[in-house]
């Protein structure tokens, strides 16, 4: 049974999992807001990917356009999508407001090895670039660690947590014999608190995804005038 859960919550594209029924959730609420927004509009989705759009009916949509900016440049086939490369760090290219939404789905955990100081600059790129954002991303005290799929994960010593990477299968990632690869993608991750996502966002609105009475993972939005144009 316990299996089970682990891959009803890490499939978000399984369509009976607890990961889809989360994500429809969310998207729902996007959505919603979505309607407050004049068209043509423009989305900028930080890491995004084609088949999330794909997913819930974005491609070819006329009006919106929905560019994807990633480290590496990805391959879409609809004429409102668009690849571009870029650090969500220092979107550079992008002027101050050029896009009317900046969409971010469970990335900002992933920015750097400077850790907070990166989710900042993040932050900080998205709310310049945009005129309204929307930005997921899991909570750090939800006990079953997301990317991991371990009890507890994030609290254990970096040490203890390359040592189980190196030695074992987890449950969402398979074992990676170099202790210095294993690091790396440790090190890759840190989750947020609440606390964090408020200060990195203080203008901004945070919705709790819950399973049960834990908070499995945080939206937050801002920028919405919603009263319909």
């Amino acid at each position: 049974m316990f299996g089970q859960m682990l891959r009803s919550l890490s499939n978000s594209y399984e369509p009976y999992s607890l990961a889809n029924k989360f994500r429809r959730k969310r998207l729902a609420l996007f959505q919603g807001l979505l309607k407050f927004v004049p068209r043509p509009l423009t989305i900028l989705d930080v890491g995004g990917t084609e088949i999330f759009w794909e997913s819930i009916g974005f491609n070819n949509v006329e009006g919106v356009e929905i560019i994807m900016l990633n480290i590496i440049d990805i391959e879409v086939h609809h004429n409102n999508f668009r690849s571009v490369i870029g650090d969500a760090r220092n979107m550079r290219q992008f002027k101050d407001k050029e896009f009317d939404v900046v969409f971010s789905n469970s990335v900002i955990q992933y920015v750097g090895p400077n850790a907070y100081n990166e989710q900042r600059a993040m932050s900080s790129e998205i709310k310049r670039v945009g005129k309204r954002y929307f930005v997921q991303t899991p909570n750090k005290y939800f006990p079953l660690e997301p990317h991991f799929l371990f009890p507890f994960f994030q609290f254990l010593p970096l040490s203890v947590r390359v040592w189980l990477l190196t030695h074992f299968d987890l449950p969402g990632r398979k074992r990676k014999p170099d202790t210095t690869e294993a690091k790396e993608e440790v090190s890759s991750i840190r989750l947020l608190k609440e606390k964090e996502l408020v200060e990195l966002f203080p203008d901004g609105v945070i919705v709790k995804e819950r399973l049960g009475f834990l908070v499995k993972s945080f939206i937050v939005y801002g920028g919405w005038n919603l009263v319909q144009d």
